[in-house]
């Protein structure tokens, strides 16, 4: 422990400034001085804070208010809206040479730049409409101008391009367009599938970002143990194929028959057929494992055929139990556990060594049964 000991100022010790604190213990000098001095105006510093990044979990610090309502600070004058901006997608966090300025419906700016959305497609770039469509012309075939980092206050309004979306799935989209990853916003899937259905109204095919390895892929991957219906509907929806590859198994355990009627709709036809297939095709496959029993060994004087067939019998009443029960999810290490009992009321050895190499190689052969759809 540190030696050190706090001690009691001497200026509150002394019995002359035991007294209430207030302005007329203030020196009159000190006070000619705080006069005097000039002090910029609320207003005025608000002025430098809007134009700044405004630092939060997602994409703006103020919450999102009823359409038609101003998100406005304490000290500002009325009918000042306050203004935030992308904290990714800003002239300070990225290069500042941003020529496109996006608003999204929440009132937050997006600086983006137009020659990334140029390079991700040689005929129809993103937002390819909108900017065509912009009142001051095609912003596209303009020659790229910075965009100034105030534009609401140097008369650059006209400037602003709007999305029609929340800063929340406009932040996804153009993570994507930029191959970063959103994961830094903690997105929920609701959230992410809203902006993956919303790419084909900004002229973006989610065929082409959505690949293996890349962000956005892997953030939405790593949803498929929580959400896998979710996932998998998507990528039906969507024709990812690799995305529905790799979050199939995990609607092994879903049963097919619950299958609500809109998610089926949703995830097409052909990929409803892949689901149904890899299902019928296990508990195809789990029936033939387990349909014949152990091989029968020689009769001998302690071990006939009669006693044998006891063997049989009961693999074949727990196979029949498995069969029934059957889950698309059924593990290997299931299966084992449901024979194991078996084995504990075998006195031949000959009866033992056959029923552990029949499970084993039923063991052996389930684990290698096809767990996903077919790409």
């Amino acid at each position: 422990m540190d030696s050190y000991q706090y001690t009691p100022s001497a200026l509150f010790a002394d019995p002359v400034y035991d007294k209430p604190f207030g302005w007329d213990a203030i020196p009159s000098d000190f006070k000619d001085d705080i006069s005097s001095t000039s002090y910029p105006s609320p207003v005025s510093m608000l002025d430098t804070l809007v134009s700044n990044p405004v630092p939060d979990q997602e994409e703006t610090a103020p919450m999102p208010t009823s359409p038609g309502q101003e998100t406005q600070s304490p000290h500002s004058p009325p009918n000042e809206t306050m203004i935030s901006i992308s904290t990714v997608f800003n002239p300070y966090a990225c290069s500042p040479d941003s020529d496109l300025l996006f608003i999204s419906s929440d009132s937050v700016l997006f600086y983006v730049h137009s020659r990334v959305l140029k390079r991700t497609s040689s005929t129809s770039p993103p937002f390819h409409r909108l900017l065509r469509n912009h009142p001051s012309g095609s912003v596209l075939d303009a020659p790229p101008s910075p965009v100034p980092t105030t534009p609401d206050r140097s008369g650059h309004s006209d400037k602003l391009i709007a999305i029609p979306d929340h800063s929340s799935v406009l932040n996804i989209i153009l993570h994507s367009l930029y191959g970063t990853s959103p994961a830094q916003h903690s997105p929920i899937v609701d959230m992410l599938i809203a902006a993956v259905d919303r790419m084909p109204f900004y002229d973006i095919k989610p065929k082409d970002y959505i690949v293996p390895h890349s962000p956005l892929y892997t953030l939405i991957l790593s949803h498929a143990p929580v959400s896998p219906l979710k996932v998998y509907t998507l990528a039906g929806h969507h024709d990812l194929r690799e995305l529905a590859v790799a979050t199939s198994s995990h609607l092994l355990y879903y049963p097919l028959a619950e299958l609500p009627e809109n998610m089926a709709i949703r995830m097409g036809t052909i990929y409803l057929h892949k689901l149904m297939h890899l299902h019928m095709v296990r508990f195809r496959a789990l029936k033939e494992i387990l349909l014949a029993p152990p091989n029968p060994h020689a009769p001998t004087k302690y071990c006939s055929f009669e006693e044998q067939r006891g063997v049989t019998r009961a693999w074949a009443l727990v196979a029949a139990y498995l069969a029934w029960e059957a889950r698309a999810d059924l593990s290997p290490h299931s299966m084992h556990s449901a024979f194991q009992p078996l084995m504990k009321d075998i006195i031949c050895e000959s009866c033992l060594e056959s029923l552990q190499m029949r499970l084993k190689d039923a063991v052996t052969r389930w684990a290698t049964v096809q767990r996903s759809i077919e790409n």
